[in-house]
């Protein structure tokens, strides 16, 4: 599942009759494929990307053999995400002896009307389910291969039929994950044998069309109408067995989006990064991908649930920045779906339900990234303002706002009441009540005279911590943004834009409306890294941090930099006056390569 992998793992080249060096964490994009720009819905397709454009949340299931093993092969737990326990970099386990774990896979609690009701309740508008991953083990009754869940186990049944009906009865869309390039365990399918069963070489066109283009025809074909083909990893596939695929899908299933990992920017829409929610809005049609814990199939030690808030928090980020939200569970491997998780979808559900107008249909936000206390949708000319620390003063301060408001109010389900405004400078102040209507998130909805025109500067809010991004600063004199992701563990991934290039004086400057002058705390978040970008947490180095308003204050600290993302404080700064101001942050002494910043944040002193 993951989008980038670590240094040095094996990928699917023997999926192009090559061999398998080890190659480069930079090369490792190439398993991805490239987009070709971006892509907004023609007239003509309007049908078919209704329910992805329009539904912005969807459920992801990550159900395979796989989860029978839950991490752990002969009595040692894998750290990391389960659907690659075979891989090298995890087990390594031969093609063979992981074939034989089918004989005891028999998942005789899966109740398909249950997980169909349990999306339905999450507040999902679709789901997408593995038919078959990189392990190349089909949930389905293939005939294709023998190596699926009705000829290989006991359980015998298509479970697939049975959550396609059971969406179908429910009234909520369905579609299927394909793993169409890498196949560990057929020959010449990625990665996978090289031989087949009478010893001959395999390259990947006998993979390709001896089982997936059969396959992909068999999920294409054979289960109603279905809302998406989730493709995944085509690496160094070539462009013309993509096409294939895509016509594939076109014939069959001609409502059908194609995800964008289809690859050669074949798909219909971008896919960002395995768990990566961005922070600045994002053009065009796009997708998130998510999953409830930290591994996508099921683990047996993950109990790293999100709560039903950051579900939220989550859900409300993608819709904003304009794009949908897909969050995977990863159901245990006698097809029961882990409690915690249900209990956490249901909850952050019920509340969608109550504020459908923040989800369904809506628009990104016009300030283009998320505000101190929450996030901003729009429908026609109405914002729904998601605050998700509500203000204990009784005021809550929208910056920027340009279009005049006509009516205010704070929703409580399908109750509202009016409340008062008026502008203070370009803020727009509400009076909200004392106490917040939702112990998730309150909504405040405001309806304006016309579509929403703001300015989206960066406003320092005087009650909540203020953080801005280093990725939304002016960089001048060397200083320059790098795309930073590690591992926390095998496959989860973490994603952050920092500032570097501290040496010839680099400098990064972010322009904010300050609101209620005086002091303000300023901390700095960054981490240590080594001279090739890698992150090297046990450094003991530190670095000079020199922060400064243009015109005004200079403060200067020096702090450690050897732990990830901590925020250090650096000293106070005062602002004379309410205004734009322009605040600067450098790297000024220390060992200059191991300053990487990726924000800075505000507290007003109080």
């Amino acid at each position: 599942m993951t989008r980038r992998l670590t240094k040095n793992m094996i990928i699917g080249l023997a999926s192009l009759g090559l061999a398998l060096p080890l190659l480069a964490e930079e090369e490792m994009d190439k398993m991805w494929g490239e987009d070709d720009g971006v892509k907004y819905l023609s007239t003509e397709n309007a049908k078919r990307g209704q329910l992805f454009d329009q539904g912005n949340y969807a459920m992801f299931i990550h159900w395979g053999l796989y989860s029978s093993l839950a991490n752990k092969v002969d009595g040692k737990t894998y750290y990391g995400i389960g659907e690659w326990i075979m891989n090298p970099r995890m087990a390594n386990i031969p093609p063979e002896k992981y074939k034989e774990l089918a004989k005891d896979f028999n998942p005789v609690k899966f109740d398909a009307k249950a997980i169909a009701q349990l999306a339905k309740d999450a507040g999902m508008k679709y789901v997408i389910i593995t038919s078959k991953h990189h392990d190349g083990f089909a949930m389905y009754d293939s005939k294709s291969s023998d190596f699926n869940i009705v000829d290989a186990t006991p359980f015998s049944r298509d479970p697939m039929k049975d959550l396609a009906a059971a969406c179908k009865e429910i009234g909520i869309g369905f579609g299927f994950y394909y793993s169409h390039n890498q196949d560990w365990t057929f020959p010449g399918g990625g990665s996978g044998p090289t031989l087949d069963a009478d010893g001959n070489p395999a390259d990947f066109d006998d993979y390709f069309k001896k089982k997936c283009l059969p396959q992909v025809e068999e999920i294409t074909t054979e289960y109603g109408p279905i809302e998406l083909v989730w493709f995944d990893t085509p690496g160094l596939m070539p462009k013309h067995y993509v096409e294939q695929l895509i016509d594939v899908v076109r014939k069959n299933q001609p409502d059908a989006m194609v995800s964008g990992r289809a690859g050669h920017g074949l798909g219909d829409y971008q896919s960002l990064g395995d768990m990566e929610v961005p922070n600045e809005n994002v053009k065009g049609l796009w997708e998130a991908v998510d999953t409830t814990n930290d591994s996508w199939a099921y683990a047996w030690y993950d109990e790293n649930w999100k709560a039903p808030k950051e579900i939220l928090h989550r859900v409300v980020a993608c819709v904003a920045r304009g794009g949908t939200y897909m969050l995977n569970i990863g159901p245990r491997d006698d097809g029961s779906v882990p409690e915690r998780a249900a209990e956490a979808l249901r909850e952050s559900g019920a509340w969608i339900q109550r504020y459908p107008a923040v989800v369904y249909g809506a628009d990104p936000s016009p300030w283009q990234h998320a505000l101190p206390w929450g996030d901003v949708c729009v429908q026609g000319n109405k914002l729904y303002l998601t605050v998700f620390d509500w203000p204990r003063t009784g005021e809550l301060l929208l910056p920027g706002l340009k279009t005049e408001v006509k009516s205010a109010k704070v929703l409580n389900g399908k109750e509202a009441t009016a409340i008062e405004f008026s502008k203070k400078g370009s803020w727009l102040s509400l009076a909200v009540p004392y106490k917040a209507p939702e112990k998730l998130a309150s909504v405040i909805e405001l309806e304006l005279v016309s579509k929403p025109e703001v300015d989206p500067v960066y406003a320092v809010d005087p009650e909540f911590s203020t953080s801005i991004l280093a990725q939304f600063a002016t960089l001048t004199d060397g200083a320059k943004i790098k795309s930073n992701r590690w591992m926390e563990k095998f496959g989860e991934w973490k994603h952050s834009y920092d500032a570097i290039g501290w040496k010839d004086g680099g400098k990064a400057t972010w322009e904010v409306e300050v609101l209620t002058p005086g002091n303000y705390q300023i901390d700095l978040t960054y981490q240590g890294v080594g001279k090739k970008g890698k992150v090297y947490k046990a450094s003991q180095e530190r670095v000079v941090w020199k922060v400064e308003i243009e015109g005004g204050e200079v403060i200067q600290n020096q702090q450690n930099s050897s732990h990830n993302y901590q925020y250090y404080p650096i000293g106070w700064l005062d602002f004379p006056k309410a205004g734009r101001y322009k605040v600067s942050a450098s790297c000024v002494e220390g060992n200059l390569d191991a300053a990487s910043l990726r924000g800075i944040r505000f507290n007003r002193i109080k």
